[in-house]
């Protein structure tokens, strides 16, 4: 798992279909921890598709620098390649990608294999929604309800992210807070309350902050 504060992945598993000239091209796509669990989709896919003609794969593991790929019998650099191509132009991390490929009978050459590969490669990182996470401190924020409007505001206007809002005797807004934010958006809202609201830190965790659309 990646130890940055702010990276590019995949937020789910998916699985798109490419045919090209009668050939199916399956990609499966799966966010992965370690190289661990990206050797065990591997191996899952592998034996899923044990009867297609080349099942090709890379894999980007942020911890360590770790990356892999294989043209898994078709002409050198053709699959493999073109696939891993494809998730550092997304410029994303914890990933492994499949591609299942069943021959339909038709010579694609090796332009049409790099080309092919790549494009299903591409679309199943976006069936799997790229995502931009983000390490952030999460923050509990509780005033009484004369300042439950003010401070509704000033979370939609600021762009705080709203994980929840408990309604109790008093109101307790959890946002997430980039790390290296956190500090300012507590004395903002303290500022704002004149002091009135009790603001903690209760976790820290990664939060997919941002959708990337394609």
């Amino acid at each position: 798992m990646s130890k940055k504060d702010v990276y590019k992945t995949v937020k789910e598993q998916s699985q798109s279909l490419l045919i090209e000239k009668k050939s199916k091209f399956i990609a499966n796509v799966k966010p992965v921890d370690n190289e661990e669990d990206a050797i065990a989709f591997l191996n899952e896919m592998r034996s899923k598709y044990s009867d297609a003609t080349h099942n090709v794969y890379a894999y980007v593991i942020d911890e360590n620098n770790i990356f892999r790929y294989s043209d898994d019998g078709e002409p050198s650099g053709t699959a493999g390649m073109p696939v891993l191509d494809a998730i550092r132009k997304q410029e994303i991390v914890d990933v492994v990608v499949v591609v299942t490929r069943y021959f339909g009978g038709t010579l694609l050459g090796t332009g049409g294999l790099v080309h092919t590969y790549g494009a299903s490669a591409k679309q199943g990182l976006i069936a799997s929604k790229i995502v931009k996470r983000q390490l952030c401190d999460i923050v509990s924020v509780k005033v009484d309800y004369t300042l439950l409007g003010k401070l509704q505001h000033e979370i939609a206007t600021n762009g705080y992210m709203l994980e929840d809002t408990i309604y109790e005797d008093e109101v307790t807004f959890i946002i997430s807070c980039p790390i290296d934010t956190t500090e300012r958006v507590i004395a903002d809202i303290t500022n704002m309350t004149n002091a009135r609201a009790a603001c903690e830190k209760i976790d820290r965790k990664y939060v997919d902050a941002e959708a990337i659309e394609e």
